[in-house]
């Protein structure tokens, strides 16, 4: 069974950590840990998650006016001329970031291949 950690309540703890309980799957207790400092990382990987995600709606919602325009212009759903051009361009922004560019690339073809969904879901409407 998976064990999931999680904010304890009704447990004392040291001033400012976090105390932790590792529950499994079955929501049985297992442990506890007070660790300030996964708590500060934790939170600080929370506050990336929502950048990304609203990061992400502001591209979607730019995209989205980009395939109103290819709809209404009749041009294709689809630029493969862009997209290996982007795909390049992110790969060497990665390797410079110290990331790895194949999961990078990864990333952006899953989002690629939403985009053009939602274009050609505009252009059959």
């Amino acid at each position: 069974m998976p064990v999931q950690w999680q904010a304890a309540r009704g447990f004392a703890s040291a001033k400012g950590a976090k105390t932790l309980v590792a529950r499994m799957g079955n929501g049985h207790a297992v442990g506890m840990i007070d660790d300030n400092i996964l708590a500060r990382y934790r939170s600080s990987i929370d506050n990336i998650d929502a950048a990304l995600v609203f990061m992400l709606a502001e591209r979607f919602k730019i995209t989205q006016a980009v395939g109103q325009h290819k709809a209404s212009a009749k041009l294709p759903a689809a630029d493969p001329a862009r997209e290996e051009r982007q795909i390049a361009r992110l790969r060497q922004l990665a390797e410079d970031a110290q990331l790895d560019p194949n999961f990078t690339e990864q990333f952006l073809r899953f989002i690629i291949t939403e985009v053009i969904r939602h274009h050609e879901r505009v252009k059959d409407s």
